[in-house]
């Protein structure tokens, strides 16, 4: 949270609402102020906050019902709530919380367990955003309509407890849909995370362990650093609360621990988490596109391009020498024209696992456009890629390529090389390779040419 971050403070109580804004401005926040809930509504669509601190009971709209459109626009369904009520009944929060509040306090306003509480959210929107600001709008829409429950989607829970009763009574209150393991030793409850693991429920009740410490450790690690934690709590250690909620865990919750509570925490927690999975599964994806052909698989001539200066750059600089491949299915335009253009993308396919084969492990190939394909040898030297160049000739020469229909095409492809001379430049070596292409495609195709005249 590099920026400001901005708090809405939804409360008809003025005396509250001075001392919400008071002590929120001296942490640092901005804060804007609604009185009521057709006001705290408006605020929201005028200027999205990054945060709402909503009470309960408010005159026009009630706080429920403002969360409830929270949660049912894309612009603000993932946007964290902490509601402020008098109630202490446990239906009232869970009411809250199937509403889609993220937590609730109790007033008075405890100011330690409320920044505790603002800071953990906060630090969740941000991870949130930063992956949806690298998407496109298009994904960011389709992902946004996702963020909702899935009732029958099959979960899996490690919930870590010094007493194993404890442990299954937690477990025996989660619904079928999650599949709990109830672990005693940390060191095994790791372990297990490490497999396969949607959410860690930690008791920190008990004194025989640290709980704290095993919190630390997940955040820690690389492999278990996003998984959803909710702990266990004692109703009145509020310094053990606001240390989980420092630590980077997600939720808390207080002993004596009610089912229909934990249920819609555990709901919360793993519709968060579901969102987040989709949306670095969306990047992901985002950036593999960026990267590659997506009807080959190879990388694209943009990606290739960047690695070829950066290998040239490390060979004029006392590196292993480079060598580039550049290779052009033989009359390919005949192949579109005599069996269609769906037969030229098989057989664009094939190719390209064909040269993925025949070339080194090292290697890099790529679709460079059209038929043309080019593969970066960094640490060879000519004779090497020459040797490569012709092993692809005669995988691709020696075995028909298989059309959709069963019918059999002979297909050849022309090679042309170049070694990087010292000083050259990307595209000097590219024009030196492409000219021994030229030189085979013109003495007949279905051979292997080497541009030598500026070699050492």
């Amino acid at each position: 949270m590099t920026e400001t971050s901005r708090i809405l403070i939804v409360e008809d109580d003025p005396s509250l609402v001075e001392l919400l804004r008071y002590n929120l401005e001296n942490e640092g926040f901005d804060v804007a102020v609604a009185r009521d809930g057709e006001a705290g509504l408006e605020a929201v669509d005028s200027d999205i906050p990054d945060l709402v601190v909503l009470d309960w009971m408010l005159p026009n709209v009630s706080g429920i019902e403002i969360c409830r459109q929270l949660r049912q626009k894309s612009e603000t369904r993932g946007m964290p709530v902490i509601m402020l009520t008098a109630k202490g009944e446990e239906n009232d929060r869970i009411r809250g919380l199937e509403a889609g509040a993220d937590d609730f306090l109790t007033k008075p306003i405890d100011d330690v367990a409320l920044f505790a509480r603002v800071r953990s959210l906060l630090r969740l929107k941000a991870v949130l955003d930063e992956l949806r600001h690298r998407e496109t709008s298009s994904a960011l829409a389709e992902l946004q309509a996702d963020f909702v429950d899935d009732p029958a989607e099959i979960a899996s829970a490690i919930i870590v407890s010094a007493d194993p009763r404890a442990g299954a009574r937690y477990a025996s209150a989660l619904p079928e849909q999650i599949r709990a393991q109830v672990v005693t030793d940390p060191v095994e409850a790791l372990a297990e995370m490490r497999k396969a693991a949607d959410l860690l429920i930690v008791d920190l009740t008990h004194p025989e362990y640290d709980g704290l410490r095993l919190c630390a450790r997940v955040r820690s690690d690389t492999a278990t650093r996003q998984l959803p934690i909710l702990t266990v709590v004692s109703p009145d250690d509020t310094a053990q609360a606001v240390r989980a909620l420092d630590l980077g865990v997600n939720d808390i919750i207080h002993r004596p621990v009610d089912a229909g509570e934990l249920n819609a925490r555990v709901r919360t927690q793993l519709r968060r988490k579901r969102y987040a999975d989709r949306l670095r599964h969306q990047l992901d994806q985002s950036l593999e596109m960026a990267v590659t052909d997506p009807l080959t698989g190879l990388h694209n001539r943009r990606y290739i391009n960047s690695r070829l200066r950066q290998a040239l750059s490390s060979a004029h600089n006392g590196g292993a020498p480079v060598s580039v491949l550049i290779a052009d299915i033989d009359h390919f335009k005949s192949i579109n024209d005599l069996y269609g253009h769906e037969a030229g993308d098989v057989v664009l396919r094939d190719f390209a696992e064909r040269i993925e084969d025949a070339m080194r492990a090292l290697d890099l190939a790529s679709r460079y456009g059209g038929e043309e394909f080019l593969v970066l040898m960094p640490g060879a030297g000519l004779a090497e890629a020459r040797v490569a160049g012709e092993r692809l000739r005669s995988v691709v020469a020696d075995k028909p390529f298989l059309l959709e229909d069963g019918t059999d095409i002979a297909v050849t492809v022309s090679v042309g090389l170049a070694q990087a001379q010292p000083g050259e430049t990307l595209e000097m070596l590219l024009r030196r390779a492409d000219t021994a292409l030229y030189t085979a495609k013109h003495e007949g195709r279905n051979q292997v040419q080497a541009d030598t005249a500026a070699a050492a």
